[in-house]
């Protein structure tokens, strides 16, 4: 079949207007973005003229997946999730192994002619939350840092989890169906977790150093950005033919990167990496929730053709919804009751019960499970079904967003301590600069003006003074000599603050303020000296 290239290009066209347009007026008003781009698509599916979507499931696992894991990996803290790794990892490896458990058997009991491997298949397809809907949520109800960390930590590393229970899954439904796959036992799934976690992490972060190291070469903005832009699939693509989790690996990658790039990178590349990758960000992360609503009607229509009937159906999938939000708080109220109850290291480093029922509210799926569920072979009992009613998780799941705040509101969760941050930010960089001033006084030499030194500590106005009074016989020019002394004291100020984030004595959020404001005026001073302006402001 041709496909038609201008064709092409006029939906794609079509396709980022309508993301963009539908996002910006959402927001506007107030509405959550991915619930009304999903209806939009939905409402514009039924339209006659507009094409049936098919989902391919390594288009969105190879293709949409790892930039939108990897743009969230870079902007995540890796001190914070370091320090909060035993919580998220009950998250990301216990809540989704209990999910499929809970939420596999009871698709098994409700569910008409599926099997129990196809059961625990969609238990492990719906387990995963998703880290781009999990990150915008977070941000926009300003809840604690811890529990953001945690919620953002257990969306990044869940997947990993689930896509094993999910290929264990697999091969006993092409087992059931006499296709050669022989079933896993459970020290096989064991040993399949351990493998795909190793390859992973080790894929992760080889891909990590060697980026890192090429980066630290790169002057060019141009040549970094383009290098991070394949970054995610160097890490996928090789982690999954190594049977690896490339989940996993982009995550690794991400984090490695996103913590080294104040000493592998320049101030203009980390810039550019980071508006160029939000901008990916925002057109992947809401593109998808619109082709979920396109992809909506061929996907009713199958199951229309492959379920039980109308009300059975919407009784399966209420079910569903309430035995998946079950399973989450049921899990929370237990490992809250392990931290406050348990012995005193978990005592010392538990959460309210009022943080716990807050994180078992915020269990939104999106994209790993639109991905997931399309990875069902052909043989799975009622694949039809099972992928109409994942589409259903998703949506349902988002719906809670609508009344999250809400919640939020009632448990009475203490907000972040802005002031305290920023007193940490004041303190942070007032601790900087006087490094950057004790770096002055040994590299003022007789050939500076005083008036280029006292620009230099007290901010003043300095353009004016240098075009109306050039530099004397035998001195360097102000602005060229200002440039290159202010590099040298931006250069000890970014080391003092990457010494104190290494000890530990800020909060992450403290240091990436302090580091962004560095970078600003290290950018500012490069464009100014090769656009050939003088002003070092």
């Amino acid at each position: 079949m041709t496909v038609d290239p201008v064709a092409t290009i006029v939906w794609v066209v079509a396709f980022v207007a309508v993301t963009v347009t539908v996002t910006g007026l959402s927001r506007r008003v107030g509405w959550s973005a991915p619930i009304v781009l999903v209806l939009v698509g939905a409402a514009v599916s039924f339209i006659p003229w507009v094409p049936t979507i098919e989902v391919e499931p390594d288009f969105i696992l190879y293709g949409l997946l790892p930039p939108l894991l990897f743009a969230a990996a870079i902007r995540t803290s890796f001190s914070d999730v370091r320090a909060r790794r035993d919580g998220i990892l009950l998250l990301s490896v216990g809540l989704v192994a209990f999910t499929v458990v809970t939420v596999g058997l009871t698709a098994w009991l409700i569910v008409p002619a599926i099997s129990l491997a196809a059961a625990f298949a969609f238990g492990a397809v719906v387990a995963p939350t998703d880290a781009v809907a999990v990150t915008a949520i977070a941000g926009r109800l300003n809840l604690p840092r811890r529990l953001v960390t945690v919620l953002e930590g257990e969306s990044l590393l869940n997947d990993a989890t689930a896509l094993v229970a999910l290929n264990a899954a697999i091969a006993a439904i092409m087992s059931a169906a006499n296709v050669g796959a022989a079933p896993l036992t459970p020290w096989g799934i064991v040993l399949e977790f351990v493998i795909a976690v190793v390859v992973g992490v080790g894929v992760g972060l080889i891909v990590g150093f060697v980026l890192g190291f090429i980066r630290k070469q790169l002057k060019a903005p141009v040549l970094d950005t383009s290098l991070s832009l394949i970054t995610p699939y160097l890490a996928f693509i090789p982690a999954q033919f190594l049977h690896g989790s490339g989940v996993l690996a982009v995550v690794v990658a991400g984090l490695y990167l996103g913590f080294r790039a104040p000493v592998i990178q320049t101030a203009e590349s980390r810039i550019a990496e980071s508006l160029n990758w939000r901008t990916i960000q925002f057109l992947l992360e809401n593109a998808v929730f619109l082709f979920i609503g396109l992809s909506l009607f061929s996907i009713l229509k199958a199951a229309l053709s492959d379920g039980p009937g109308v009300w059975q159906t919407i009784v399966i999938s209420i079910a569903l919804l309430l035995v998946i939000f079950l399973a989450r708080l049921v899990w929370m109220l237990f490992t809250t009751s392990v931290y406050r109850f348990g012995p005193r290291l978990l005592r010392q480093r538990g959460w309210s019960w009022r943080t716990g029922i807050a994180v078992s509210l915020a269990g939104i799926r999106g994209v790993v499970t639109l991905a997931a569920v399309f990875l069902l072979p052909e043989e799975t009992p009622g694949r039809a079904f099972l992928q109409f009613l994942a589409f259903v998780v998703v949506v349902g799941t988002l719906l809670e967003t609508v009344a999250l705040p809400y919640f939020i509101r009632l448990l009475k969760l203490p907000p972040p301590d802005f002031s305290q941050e920023m007193t940490e930010v004041r303190m942070l960089l007032a601790e900087a600069q006087n490094f950057g001033l004790a770096r002055l006084e040994s590299e003022v030499t007789d050939a500076v003006e005083q008036r280029v030194v006292d620009r230099l500590r007290i901010n003043a106005t300095f353009l004016s003074d240098a075009l109306e009074n050039p530099a004397a016989e035998g001195f360097e020019e102000p602005a060229e000599a200002y440039n290159r002394l202010r590099r040298v004291m931006i250069q000890a100020e970014r080391e003092a603050v990457l010494s104190a984030r290494a000890e530990g004595r800020y909060q992450e959020r403290a240091v990436k303020s302090v580091l962004a404001k560095i970078d600003v005026e290290e950018t500012e001073l490069n464009l100014g000296h090769r656009r050939g302006d003088k002003s070092p402001s």
